[in-house]
């Protein structure tokens, strides 16, 4: 990796917590279907859901595509919002089924700047849900922005407040090897950090591991 300061805070944080194994899905397409129930809510409340579609034998793109919009909102209740998400679930898989038949597996072949524009052409699908997918789904070489990470790093001053999402993006990918276990890692470990220090009221910044940085 590139002495450069975000490699330094990937080797500081990575020191310090050690692996994240995220995320916590059995499959690809669990971890599609996860992205999408974990807008605006956390992994453990989306993960409830998910298990209500195993339990229902509903969790592949053929079976969402083909049950009702009422009977898979039921299903996914746990992970709150669950019309506006059965809408954006259903939208998700249409496009795969229609695109590649259903197979996760070919839109991870694809040329991630392709299958992202496919993937952001879906209603309700924005960047950082698209991004979630190509990473930990498809294990394509794409940085995955949140709140989190411009938190942290604007902290540093190594990004500017006004940054938007693509800037961020851009940023550590320039920076940083294209290497989708490294995004991965890293991905987790600023979660990691900002809960635990770099907190939006009151922070822990003599605490914090890059304290000296």
């Amino acid at each position: 990796m590139a002495e450069n300061v975000f490699g330094q805070i990937f080797a500081t944080l990575f020191a310090h917590y050690g692996p994240q194994c995220w995320w916590p899905a059995e499959t690809p397409f669990e971890m599609a279907v996860g992205a999408v129930l974990t807008q605006n809510t956390n992994w453990k409340n989306a993960s409830k859901a998910i298990f209500s579609l195993k339990q229902a034998n509903l969790l592949s793109p053929l079976s969402i595509d083909s049950i009702s919009h009422e009977e898979l909102a039921f299903h996914i209740q746990p992970a709150g919002y669950y019309n506006l998400k059965a809408k954006r679930l259903k939208n998700l898989v249409r496009m795969l089924v229609e695109e590649y038949g259903g197979d996760l597996k070919l839109l991870a072949e694809s040329d991630w700047r392709e299958s992202r524009e496919k993937l952001l052409s879906v209603k309700g699908v924005g960047e950082e849900t698209a991004d979630s997918i190509l990473l930990y789904a498809c294990s394509q070489p794409v940085f995955v922005v949140d709140t989190y990470t411009h938190r942290v790093f604007s902290r540093h001053n190594l990004l500017e407040e006004e940054c938007s999402y693509s800037d961020i993006q851009e940023r550590f990918m320039d920076n940083l090897p294209a290497d989708a276990a490294l995004f991965n890692e890293y991905h987790a470990l600023i979660v990691r950090v900002a809960k635990d220090f770099c907190k939006k009221t009151s922070p822990l910044c003599s605490d914090c591991p890059l304290s000296g940085l």
